[in-house]
């Protein structure tokens, strides 16, 4: 095969026999490729890969065969045994392997360091079913083998392999080579029972700490888990570990609740500078107490006259969660100076959120860059009614620039005005309504001309022509409208009878319904979802309505008592966790809501 063949945007060298053909090519730079999309391929999600157990002798002819690659090779044949654990459907690549495994053995004594870690980590992939008999080779290497990491990794495989009680990893807890020490650590700390042991977990700590390295987590198969996971299992030996030098700090607080003030020393201790470091330290400090912002203060002072602008947002974010009162004057300066990039929007709205009135310099600045900056920026002056007074034209006028992002911020800005807007946001609103140059901007201009004029009567004929034709995904601004909306039940109430919690929303919110719309209501909050603003959340619904059926009374309460996490924050955001918002909805609805059976 052309090399220029292989080498495409992802997706389009999807011919796996061809691929395997190129391995033979006398082109490196075609080989290379060839290896590159097979490695990748073994862990996409499409189908294009599912005849793996055919796939695999041939695999281990090449492994055996060429010159090069071959720890890529057998790297590869790893991964599809030690997919058979996800999925059934794999399971005959994993018999596969093992069958073709004998063959591979003696690579377990290469010169080369990567083709010997491979084969130990490949015989591990198979599994007890397949691989036992091939423990004293396992042995046998580890008595030889001189690479501290393979060696390690021997230790590792043995651990998963054998039924015993696992004495002899006892013995290696203060071996010479932290890898070997930090394996035998590793799997003890798998198999103790909770809490840990500090003993154990202080071996561990040692070993990692004199050489601290990535987790290994896609390597091995289960049961295996990686030291730091583990440990992360037991916050106090989590917080042992961290306070050896680990460093968990920051997933420490991503798994438990309520540990910002324990890990704060240790997580400025790690901290180097960058500014996804910084955005951490900024949503951590929203749930320390006033006494501890101090050290926050002084520790991300520094970085205000960082050269790379990210860093510079996220220290300001930091800073205003900490309320260091000179984060306004730092945020001001950094709209004048950067409207444009999207941290200059999350460090504006960290100031504005936390200083409020005091920040009013910050939306007066944003209002001079109004048509300069990010759309997002824009957003701030939602907290500043007066300063977006200021600025009714400009920002009638954003409402025209389609396609940039402008124009539904720009309506929320004039939402939030109500009627203050006057005539001429309503007059610019009926225009995005009538001309409709975008769905979803003409939505919610529906739903803010209602609003300031009062009138529903435009909102009421753009969303019937949506609702006939099909778009029920304009319900929820539809049903904004609230009693006004009546003359569109008919295209809503249908949707009920699918358990849709949006129709359930819409459908309280015009007539004040409870008993078809509650129990949707309350099975879409069992399921504790991030709470976004921009939709309906179930939870914020039924503390409006005041009522919670009985029977989701409990699975919330432990939602809300719950030690870990139930909410992750994979937006990686600035302002308080999400898990803690989600927490405070539940808490306030089962203080203030009556329990209905």
């Amino acid at each position: 095969m052309d090399g220029t063949e292989l080498v495409h945007a992802y997706g389009e060298a999807e011919d796996i026999p061809g691929l395997l053909r190129a391995m033979e090519s006398e082109d490196p730079d075609v080989r290379e490729a060839a290896v590159e999309w097979l490695c990748s391929a073994s862990w996409r999600e499409d189908s294009f890969f599912t005849a793996t157990a055919r796939t695999v002798p041939e695999l281990a002819r090449l492994a055996l065969e060429l010159p090069g690659h071959r720890a890529d090779l057998l790297d590869l044949l790893g991964d599809l045994a030690h997919r058979a654990q996800w999925s059934e459907e794999d399971a005959p690549a994993r018999q596969a392997v093992a069958e073709e495994l004998p063959s591979l053995l003696h690579f377990a004594h290469d010169a080369d360091t990567d083709v010997r870690s491979a084969v130990v980590v490949l015989i591990a992939a198979c599994g007890q079913e397949y691989a036992l008999p091939h423990v004293p080779l396992l042995w046998a290497r580890f008595a030889e083998e001189t690479d501290p990491l393979v060696r390690g990794r021997v230790v590792t495989a043995l651990a998963l392999l054998e039924t015993g009680d696992g004495g002899w990893r006892r013995d290696l807890l203060t071996d010479a080579e932290p890898r070997v020490a930090l394996a035998a650590a590793e799997d003890l700390l798998r198999t103790a029972e909770l809490p840990l042991p500090d003993a154990l977990v202080d071996h561990g700590v040692r070993a990692y700490a004199a050489d601290p390295h990535e987790p290994e987590r896609a390597l091995w198969p289960a049961p295996h888990k990686v030291f730091t996971d583990r440990l992360l299992e037991d916050p106090e030996a989590a917080l042992r570990a961290t306070a050896g030098g680990v460093p968990l700090a920051f997933e420490i607080v991503d798994t438990w609740r309520d540990r910002e003030a324990d890990v704060l020393p240790w997580a400025l201790r790690t901290m180097t500078g960058e500014d996804w470091e910084l955005s951490r330290l900024a949503q951590l400090t929203c749930s320390l107490p006033a006494e501890r912002h101090e050290p926050v203060r002084a520790h991300v002072r520094p970085y205000l006259t960082a050269d790379d602008p990210a860093v510079r947002a996220a220290a300001i974010s930091a800073l205003a969660r900490a309320h260091a009162p000179e984060a306004v004057e730092e945020a001001v300066r950094l709209v004048e100076e950067l409207p444009g990039p999207y941290v200059t929007f999350r460090a504006a709205t960290a100031v504005a959120e936390e200083f409020g009135a005091e920040a009013l310099p910050v939306a007066r600045a944003v209002a001079r860059r109004l048509d300069q900056g990010s759309y997002y920026l824009l957003e701030v002056l939602k907290l500043y009614p007066e300063v977006a007074l200021e600025v009714i034209e400009e920002l009638t006028e954003l409402l025209a620039r389609t396609g940039t992002g402008y124009p539904p911020v720009a309506v929320a800005v004039l939402h939030e005005l109500g009627p203050a807007a006057g005539d001429l946001a309503e007059r610019a609103l009926l225009a995005c309504v009538t001309e409709r140059a975008h769905s979803s901007v003409s939505a919610v201009a529906a739903v803010a001309l209602h609003r300031i004029s009062g009138d529903p009567g435009p909102a009421l004929s753009f969303f019937r022509e949506e609702l006939s034709a099909g778009f029920s995904g304009v319900t929820d601004w539809a049903s904004q409208l609230g009693p006004a909306a009546e003359p569109l039940l008919p295209f809503i109430e249908p949707l009920l009878a699918g358990g849709s919690e949006v129709a359930a929303t819409a459908v309280w919110r015009i007539t004040g319904r409870t008993e078809d719309t509650l129990e949707p209501l309350a099975r879409g909050a069992l399921r504790c979802e991030r709470l976004y603003g921009s939709l309906p959340h179930p939870l914020t619904t039924l503390t409006e309505m005041g009522l919670v059926p009985r029977f989701a009374v409990d699975p919330l309460r432990q939602a809300a008592e719950s030690p870990t996490r139930v909410l992750k924050d994979l937006m990686c955001g600035e302002a308080l966790h999400p898990d803690y918002v989600l927490r405070n909805a539940v808490r306030k609805l089962l203080e203030t809501a009556r329990v209905v059976e």
